[in-house]
């Protein structure tokens, strides 16, 4: 829990604020207001205007990135979603080609260096890694990913910017004001083929906003 005072707001109504000092760790954070004791009560979203949260370049100079995007619930509630990633790969442009997929994208908290490259893995079975090799410029990377490479699965996508011997980043893209982007980014799946026959293969953002790719055999329930 992260208790704010409420203070009186310049049209009478109550206001509490959310210090960018103050250090909200990863998740889902419902909003509930308490007064005089009294008990709390969930907050309802009210006019949001994010239009500060779209395009943000982070510094990165304190050695992660720290987001918060507050958002009304199915249930019509205010919560906010937050993330604290050190390091962060955060995803820009996504190109959907007929065979692979190309990835752009810019490290924050950590430097690139010439062993970088990208590390595609198995959710199910995390010890299965497919590796891509990247392109550098500066702090922006590149990486491409063919589809006939990878098996049946959920392929969860990992910056490595230091190679083998440097962290491990989850490929994400958190800078702007969406806080779920399962159900808004949609990408088309291309019919590709593997070395187990035809599949089906395409990216997606996970409910965490991390990127990943889908690979599933022709004919198989989706």
């Amino acid at each position: 829990m992260v208790g704010l005072p409420l203070t009186p707001a310049a049209d009478g109504r109550l206001r509490a604020a959310l210090p960018s000092s103050v250090e909200l760790p990863e998740g889902r954070w419902d909003a509930y207001a308490q007064v005089a004791g009294g008990e709390p009560q969930r907050l309802a979203p009210g006019l949001n205007d994010l239009r500060s949260l779209v395009d943000r370049v982070p510094s990165g100079a304190r050695g992660h990135v720290a987001v918060r995007i507050p958002y009304g619930t199915k249930h019509g509630n205010l919560s906010v979603r937050s993330w604290l990633r050190a390091p962060h790969a955060e995803a820009g442009e996504l190109r959907i080609g007929k065979a692979e997929l190309g990835v752009r994208g810019q490290v924050y908290g950590v430097e690139l260096t010439p062993d970088a490259y990208a590390e595609l893995r198995v959710r199910a079975e995390p010890e299965t890694v497919v590796r891509a090799e990247v392109t550098l410029d500066q702090a922006r990377f590149g990486l491409t990913v063919a589809y006939s490479e990878l098996t049946e699965g959920v392929w969860d996508l990992w910056l490595r910017p230091a190679g083998e011997t440097g962290p491990r980043v989850r490929i994400a893209r958190l800078l702007d004001d969406i806080a779920d982007k399962k159900p808004i980014f949609s990408y088309p799946k291309v019919t590709v083929e593997t070395v187990y026959g035809p599949a089906e293969a395409g990216p997606y953002y996970t409910s965490d906003n991390d990127l990943s790719v889908t690979v599933t055999p022709v004919g198989s329930p989706q």
